[in-house]
């Protein structure tokens, strides 16, 4: 039976906070708001759009506008990549996973529809079995039910897939699901995050740990 490595999307396969920062302080400044920084939006980024304008708006004692996200999600740096790229290390790690017959799938809060998009942009699309975004089913992670739905996508099955994320999200929702997670460490997620995962400090460092929690 194939096995199947899910990915997370934003902070894991793709560096996507520029294109985040840049569409949502657009969003900000046409409402009269002041911008955020850019580790402050990688500090938002993880529970999806809607929740990230939440913040983003709260944070400027402003209530959340559906308008708001709606001309965010529109912004083409969301989902056609001007500033984001795969972390360097990326590809050669799945290429090398891949040659020793793992398949690939994305679970990421991120919206279907510019997750796929996304991908498309950056030419990773023919990469993956299945993408899962945050509303692909009735639930998101950190709800194992979002992990498990996309591997049943990818045509895999819980017992021969591993989870890739750097957010405790994808660490939560693989507990629940029964998988072994890899944190990865270069995105944007804290070290404690982790919470006991192993961490991967860069891309080329998961074939060595995939294989350690294989054998």
């Amino acid at each position: 039976m194939s096995r199947l490595l899910v990915f997370d999307l934003d902070g894991t396969l793709v560096d996507s906070a520029p294109d985040i920062h840049a569409a949502l302080n657009r969003v900000l400044l046409a409402r009269g708001l002041a911008p955020y920084d850019l580790p402050a939006v990688k500090s938002m980024i993880g529970d999806g759009a809607r929740v990230l304008l939440e913040r983003a708006f709260g944070g400027r004692g402003r209530a959340f506008e559906a308008a708001a996200l709606e001309a965010f999600l529109s912004d083409k740096d969301i989902s056609q990549a001007r500033l984001t790229a795969p972390f360097p290390g990326i590809a050669p790690a799945m290429d090398s996973l891949a040659g020793t017959g793992w398949r690939f799938a994305v679970c990421t809060n991120k919206p279907e529809g510019p997750a796929r998009a996304l991908l498309a942009s950056l030419g990773l699309a023919v990469r993956f079995a299945a993408v899962g975004g945050g509303d692909s089913f009735p639930v998101r992670k950190p709800d194992p039910g979002h992990l498990l739905a996309t591997i049943s996508a990818a045509g895999g099955t819980p017992g021969a897939a591993l989870m890739v994320g750097d957010h405790s999200n994808d660490v939560r929702a693989a507990g629940g699901a029964g998988l072994r997670c890899i944190f990865a460490g270069w995105g944007y997620g804290p070290a404690e995050m982790a919470a006991g995962a192993p961490i991967a400090a860069a891309p080329s460092d998961l074939p060595r740990l995939v294989a350690a929690l294989t054998d």
